[in-house]
C-alpha cells in the first residue's frame, strides 16, 4: 500500500481499480495520504471514482463472460451466491448498481449483474453515481478529519 502511495495520482487509480476487482483492497487509504499531503481534493475524487469505475466495468464484463469456473477458481465467488441475487436484481434492475460501490458486496453486484446480463448503458451510469458520491462523502470525512486532527 505504501507504494501505491508513493505513486500519487496513479497509485491512486491503481488502488481504487482494484478494489473494484475483488482484491482486496482500500483505495480510502491511499486517498486519506494524498489529501493529507496536500493533492488536490477534486482531482483525487474523480481519479479514484474513475478507477472505482473501471474496476466495476471489468467485473461487470467478467461476470458476463459466465465462465464459472474460473470466476470460482480465481475470484473464490461461488455461483449460489450470484444466483442468489437474481431475485434483488429482477425486482430492482439496474438501480442496484448504485450500491456497487459497497465493499465486497458491491463487487459481487457487478459481477451478477454483468452474468444476467442487465442493460449495460444504465447499470455504468448508476455505478458512476453510486461511486461519485461514495468518494465525495469519503474525501469530506478525511479532510474534516484531518483538520480536527492537526
Amino acid at each position: 500500500m505504501e507504494y501505491l502511495q508513493e505513486l500519487g495520482y496513479l497509485g491512486l487509480f491503481i488502488s481504487s481499480f482494484l478494489s473494484a476487482t475483488l482484491i482486496p483492497l482500500s483505495p480510502e487509504i491511499v486517498l486519506s495520504v494524498l489529501i493529507a499531503k496536500g493533492f488536490s481534493i477534486p482531482i483525487s475524487i474523480f481519479i479514484a471514482t474513475m478507477g472505482n469505475w473501471f474496476g466495476s466495468i471489468l467485473t461487470y464484463y467478467i461476470g458476463k463472460i459466465g465462465d464459472w469456473k474460473k470466476i470460482e477458481k480465481y475470484f473464490k465467488i461461488k455461483r449460489e451466491k450470484v444466483l442468489n441475487l437474481k431475485y434483488k436484481i429482477d425486482k430492482y434492475g439496474s438501480f442496484i448498481a448504485f450500491f456497487s460501490w459497497m465493499p465486497f458486496l458491491g463487487d459481487l453486484l457487478a459481477l451478477s449483474l454483468g452474468f444476467f446480463k442487465v442493460n449495460f448503458m444504465k447499470v455504468v451510469i448508476w455505478m458512476l453515481i453510486g461511486k461519485t458520491i461514495r468518494f465525495i462523502v469519503v474525501s469530506f470525512f478525511i479532510y474534516y478529519g484531518i483538520e480536527i486532527i492537526f
